[in-house]
């Protein structure tokens, strides 16, 4: 008896090895066969599941914004002030980016495509949510009526930057320590509970 395939399990064990590949290789530097080599299964296997190099790289982006998603919405449910809840999530983002290098790589070729190709990979629906969460991360529950030094709406923005400006020069020196930065992103961009920044 043939032994049965988990589909689920099968589709993200190609991706992970399209991330491994699109990682090494970039983008364009990749094919359907290098990756079906690394996954361990024939070319035609990964046609039954995705039906291109694009659709592995969307769906490569797709996973990252799902779990960003997820990460800002637990941090929104954390109780607290609004500056424990955005160090938490500095700290959080600064750790999953770090951890998941390849992911971290593959960025370059997704921000490429957003730029090429708007339609097929929205990055700027991704980011408007993106900012969209940390602005509600900034102002829930916040009581005090001091007015900020910036709206919340760009110091969202600044921070989004921020991070992903430290991962891009981190992509291209490895003598830049992501960890080593999560002190001075939280130190520069979250607010003290009196209206300034942590020291």
């Amino acid at each position: 008896m043939p032994r049965q395939v988990d589909r689920g399990a099968r589709r993200e064990e190609i991706l992970a090895a399209a991330v491994r590949v699109f990682a090494r290789c970039g983008y364009a530097g990749s094919r359907i066969e290098d990756i079906a080599r690394e996954a361990g299964i024939a070319k035609g296997s990964v046609y039954l599941y995705f039906g291109s190099r694009e659709e592995l790289l969307r769906a490569a982006f797709e996973g990252l914004a799902a779990r960003s998603e997820a990460l800002l919405a637990e941090v929104g449910r954390r109780p607290g002030g609004a500056a424990e809840r955005l160090e938490l999530l500095v700290r959080s983002v600064m750790e999953l980016l770090a951890r998941e290098r390849d992911l971290a790589r593959v960025l370059l070729d997704v921000w490429s495509a957003g730029v090429r190709a708007p339609e097929w990979i929205d990055m700027a629906a991704f980011y408007r949510d993106y900012r969209a969460a940390v602005t509600a991360v900034l102002t829930a529950g916040d009581e005090r009526g001091a007015e900020p030094a910036v709206t919340p709406e760009a110091h969202a923005a600044v921070l989004v930057g921020a991070i992903e400006g430290c991962v891009l020069q981190a992509l291209f020196d490895p003598t830049v320590d992501l960890a080593a930065l999560v002190e001075p992103l939280v130190t520069l961009l979250v607010p003290s509970e009196e209206g300034g920044h942590t020291s």
